[in-house]
């Protein structure tokens, strides 16, 4: 409201209310020793929250006040003698005693300076009510390979929200890639930053079991280094790969962990080549039935493996829920090499329609009953293989277009990690493994099964004599 001048009659601006901040003056002493109380908490905090470096110091300068460079150099030097001398005798021990629990600290250091870009960049961090929240890095356990990063989310956040970004995380953390692993915890997700690539080298062909573990065939090595076993028992394989991926890495080391049943007389494979028999050819000796060129032969050799499966429900029924292999009634593996050749590329319609019934009666009632689909293609389309879905366990190969992992090994594959369409040319034989009931996807190497290998597999286990049991 203006004001009115009573004297001259004129009305004059009302002046704005002016609040300044007073001015407390301080003495010099007083702020010089309040920047030294500040200081000296900080630097207590720095203390108590860095204690594995900072307590090691402390001792190491007391040693060095009291006795002179003996003291460190004793307290240093016999440790690490008898450390070295632990490492020497038995690594194993050592590195999960003592390096890795070691390399974890540091590796957790690395992680934490990185830690709140990573997250913004990510578009992880969120912000609320003014306040920038980001997940907290609550500890890192390292292994061969892979740091594993236990993270607590944010409240909101689920863990396909860090899987969409798992590419972006790798990039940052200059990891090889990045999966993620939901914990027993609702709150925490594990990130395994993969750090090397131990499958960047050619895996030779594995030792042959005398008598083959259906459900732990030794097929290849995992990406940690372990032995990638494969579970044949109640269940169907699909593999898929481009040209020169390695579908026959895959199919021969099948073929080579079930090459002492073959012996023994409990394990018969059918197999069919169409393709004229190039690819398995070379160890014919070791099937028990093999169709590589007549397709014909081929639809009747699938309605007789549809008939053997038939007459062992019959027999089987309310005696037992699983087939149990013995030389009188061995497992039948049914062995392809291109599946599509028979179920979409086959110009006779009549054929093409047996080939493909007999095949769905075969994928979903022969797991019980011993009668085992293993089948190989190029082409993962729906038009191509329209059973696809009777295949509980598949293996993706390199493959040419990312939106085939997903047709291969199941919607959101590759945001869990099976780059597929990333596997270089140059390691044929490396691939994903996605198995029934479990969402996250394996990275394995099969093992490389050369011709000379082939050829001392079937001078060696080939079945001699007359096996019981032949169907008709």
């Amino acid at each position: 409201m203006p004001l009115v001048n009573h004297v001259r009659g004129d009305q004059v601006p009302a002046a704005m209310l002016n609040v300044r901040t007073p001015i407390l003056r301080l003495p010099l002493w007083m702020v010089v020793i309040w920047w030294c109380v500040k200081g000296c908490i900080r630097l207590a905090g720095f203390y108590a929250r860095h204690w594995y470096v900072t307590v090691p110091a402390t001792v190491l300068g007391w040693l060095y006040l009291r006795y002179g460079w003996p003291g460190p150099a004793l307290t240093l030097g016999l440790p690490g003698l008898l450390c070295g001398v632990w490492a020497w005798s038995h690594w194993p021990s050592f590195l999960r005693l003592v390096g890795l629990p070691v390399w974890s600290r540091l590796r957790l250091w690395h992680y934490r300076r990185s830690w709140h870009p990573a997250m913004a960049t990510a578009c992880l961090a969120l912000t609320f009510d003014g306040h920038i929240v980001l997940p907290v890095l609550r500890r890192v356990r390292c292994r061969p390979g892979v740091d594993e990063l236990h993270v607590r989310m944010v409240t909101g956040q689920i863990p396909d929200d860090y899987a969409a970004v798992a590419e972006r995380l790798a990039h940052t953390f200059g990891a090889r890639s990045v999966k993620v692993i939901p914990s027993g915890r609702w709150d925490t997700v594990v990130l395994h930053a993969m750090r090397g690539d131990p499958l960047a080298v050619t895996v030779p062909a594995l030792l042959v079991p005398e008598l083959p573990e259906l459900d732990r065939l030794p097929v290849g090595r995992c990406e940690d280094g372990t032995v990638y076993h494969l579970r044949l028992t109640g269940t169907q394989v699909l593999v898929v790969g481009a040209t020169g991926s390695g579908k026959g890495s895959v199919l021969w080391s099948i073929v080579r962990a079930l090459a002492g049943g073959v012996r023994a007389g409990l394990v018969r494979i059918w197999a069919f080549d169409p393709k004229g028999g190039m690819e398995l050819g070379p160890g014919a000796a070791l099937f028990d039935r093999f169709a590589y060129r007549d397709f014909t032969a081929m639809a009747d050799l699938l309605e007789d493996a549809v008939r053997l499966a038939q007459h062992r429900a019959d027999r089987l029924r309310g005696l037992t829920r699983q087939h149990t292999p013995t030389h009188a009634d061995p497992l039948v593996v049914i062995l392809v090499d291109e599946l599509a050749a028979l179920t979409a590329y086959l110009t006779d319609r009549h054929l093409r329609d047996r080939i493909k019934a007999a095949l769905s009666l075969l994928l979903s009632q022969g797991r019980a009953v011993g009668v085992h689909v293993i089948a190989a293609l190029q082409d993962p389309r729906k038009e191509v293989l329209p059973f696809r879905d009777l295949f509980p366990t598949r293996i993706g190969l390199r493959l040419a277009e990312n939106a085939q992992v997903d047709l291969v090994l199941g919607d959101g594959a590759r945001n869990r990690g099976a780059l597929c369409d990333r596997i270089p040319q140059s390691t044929p034989g490396v691939g994903f493994v996605v198995l029934d009931g479990d969402p996250l996807p394996m990275r394995v190497r099969f093992g490389h099964v050369t011709d000379p290998d082939i050829t001392a597999m079937t001078r060696d286990y080939t079945p001699t004599g007359i096996r019981e049991g032949q169907p008709a």
